[in-house]
C-alpha cells in the first residue's frame, strides 16, 4: 500500500500511462469514457440496491464489502480521471469553479439542513 499521497496529476499520469501502454487511446472518445463512468456508477450502485440501513453499515464495516465499493468507486474514478485526461480539463480548476456555481445556488441560510434542489429552495418556508 502506498505510504504517501498521490496527487491528482500522479494519479492522472499513471491511469494514462496504464491505458497507452495497452493502446486504448482509440476506445476512449468523450462518449465512450463518459458511458464508462456511468456503468461504473452503476455497479457502485448495484452494491447498495434494496439494502436496509444494518445491511449498508455491515457492507462498509467487513473488510470485503469495503474492498468491493471501494473497487467500484475506483472505478468511477478511473474513467473520470481518463475522461478528464483525454479531453484536456483541469479537475482542480473545474471543481472550483463548479462550487463557485455552487455556492450561488445553494446559499447557507436558505439550504443549510435541508436536502431540497436549488430550484425548490425558493418556494420552501
Amino acid at each position: 500500500m502506498e505510504t504517501r499521497q498521490d496527487t491528482l496529476n500522479d494519479l492522472i499520469a499513471m491511469t494514462r500511462e496504464f491505458c497507452e501502454q495497452r493502446d486504448w487511446d482509440q476506445f476512449h472518445a468523450p462518449d465512450q469514457l463518459a458511458v464508462g463512468i456511468v456503468t461504473e456508477a452503476a455497479e457502485l450502485l448495484q452494491l447498495f440496491r434494496f439494502k436496509s440501513p444494518e445491511q449498508l453499515q455491515a457492507l462498509l464495516d467487513s473488510p470485503q464489502g469495503r474492498e468491493r465499493v471501494s473497487d467500484e468507486l475506483a472505478d468511477v474514478f478511473f474513467f473520470v480521471l481518463r475522461f478528464a485526461q483525454m479531453n484536456h480539463i483541469d479537475l482542480p480548476t473545474a471543481m472550483r469553479h463548479k462550487m463557485a456555481k455552487n455556492d450561488l445556488k445553494y446559499p447557507v441560510e436558505k439550504s443549510r439542513g435541508r436536502n431540497l434542489k436549488y430550484d425548490e429552495l425558493e418556494q420552501a418556508p
